[in-house]
C-alpha cells in the first residue's frame, strides 16, 4: 500500500482502502486503464505493481486540486506545482481542452466514488 500514502496520512484504514478499491474496480476498470495510459511511464521494462493504487492516488490528487481551485481548500506551497503536474500529465498528446476535461472528470469522479464507497464500508 505504499502508493496510497496520502490515504494513510488521513487516518484511513488500510483494509477498508483495499476493499473500497476492489469494489470500485469491478465497475470502473476501463477508466482506471485509460488514466493509467496517461499517468504511468511507458518506458519501464516491467509492469508497475499496484498500478491501480497509483492511479487512485492520482485521482485523489486531482480531487484535492479541484477543491483548491474552487476555493474549498486553502492554497499551500505545493498547490501550483501540483496543478501544473496534473495538467501536464493529462494533456500529453491531447488536441483539445475537451479531451483534457474528459480525463479530469474521470479522475474526479473516481475519487468521489472511492470516497463514497469507503464511507459506506
Amino acid at each position: 500500500m505504499s502508493n496510497l500514502f496520502i490515504l494513510k496520512k488521513e487516518g484511513l484504514s488500510e483494509a477498508k482502502i483495499n476493499q473500497a478499491l476492489e469494489m470500485l474496480l469491478i465497475d470502473r476498470k476501463n477508466e482506471f486503464r485509460e488514466l493509467a495510459n496517461m499517468v504511468l511511464p511507458k518506458s519501464t521494462s516491467e509492469p508497475i505493481k499496484n498500478w491501480e493504487q497509483f492511479v487512485m492516488n492520482f485521482c485523489l490528487d486531482v480531487n484535492d486540486a479541484f477543491r483548491t481551485w474552487s476555493g474549498d481548500l486553502e492554497l499551500n506551497v505545493n498547490s501550483p506545482q501540483k496543478a501544473l503536474t496534473i495538467l501536464r500529465q493529462l494533456s500529453r498528446n491531447k488536441k483539445s481542452m475537451v479531451q483534457l476535461s474528459h480525463l479530469l472528470n474521470i479522475s474526479f469522479d473516481l475519487a468521489e466514488e472511492f470516497k463514497e464507497i469507503y464511507r459506506r464500508i
